[in-house]
């Protein structure tokens, strides 16, 4: 009798050790869902041109775990829209000190030009004050085929280790909008800052300088 009583009491307390660590797994679960939230940007780009019409480029991203919204203004063509659902793929390390983030992406465009985009954004950074990062499209136009093209922004820049709010480096964008179709470079300049909980960047940027392209780019990121 009591050989079988101390197999109970160890079976009870086994029994009782696995639902208490599989409440702990569920639990885990749960608290890793619930810390999953919205995060979203608002940029303005402000294009002031030399010889070209002056223009606002706004655009709105919406992030909650894997999902991507976007929508943006004045990016393809002027007074067109544009609006994307992407994938955020889990991000990835090369080494220890090198890390990936990769979106493809897919939208539609209307206003003055109207059709569909395949796009991607790929973000890379290497201990966090070096950064490169790319965002391209290419837009079918639904009415006229000799209209499509290949639209992107790319950025690299740098800081010092223990100055980030305080960037510099180099941009290359290729765009239509302004009725520009070439491939305009030039450096950069941005300034990060935190207020009330937000992260604010200003950046300028200057296009194609001492050329007749020449424009300057005013940029203000919120993320929230």
């Amino acid at each position: 009798m009591r050989s079988c009583a101390a197999l109970a009491t160890i079976a009870g307390f086994a029994v009782c050790e696995s639902l208490g660590g599989a409440a702990d797994v569920q639990m885990e679960a749960y608290t890793e869902r619930n810390e999953t939230k919205w995060e979203f940007s608002l940029s303005t780009f402000t294009y002031l041109a030399q010889h070209a019409r002056d223009y606002v480029n706004p655009s709105f991203t919406a992030d909650y775990d894997r999902l991507h919204l976007e929508a943006r203004y004045n990016y393809e063509a002027l007074k067109t829209g544009s609006v994307w659902t992407g994938y955020n793929f889990p991000g990835f390390c090369i080494g220890k000190d090198l890390e990936v983030n990769v979106t493809p992406m897919l939208g539609g465009v209307f206003g003055d030009i109207t059709g569909v985009a395949p796009g991607y954004s790929i973000e890379v950074s290497y201990k966090k004050f070096i950064k490169a990062s790319t965002q391209g499209e290419y837009f079918f136009d639904a009415g006229n085929n000799s209209s499509d093209f290949f639209y992107s922004w790319s950025e690299f820049s740098a800081s010092l280790p223990k100055a980030d709010c305080v960037r510099a480096g180099l941009v290359v964008e290729r765009t239509q909008a302004s009725g520009n179709s070439d491939v305009r470079r030039g450096p950069l300049v941005g300034f990060k800052h935190k207020f009330k909980d937000k992260d604010v960047d200003l950046t300028v940027y200057w296009l194609a300088p001492g050329s007749r392209e020449a424009t300057f780019v005013f940029a203000v990121t919120v993320e929230f």
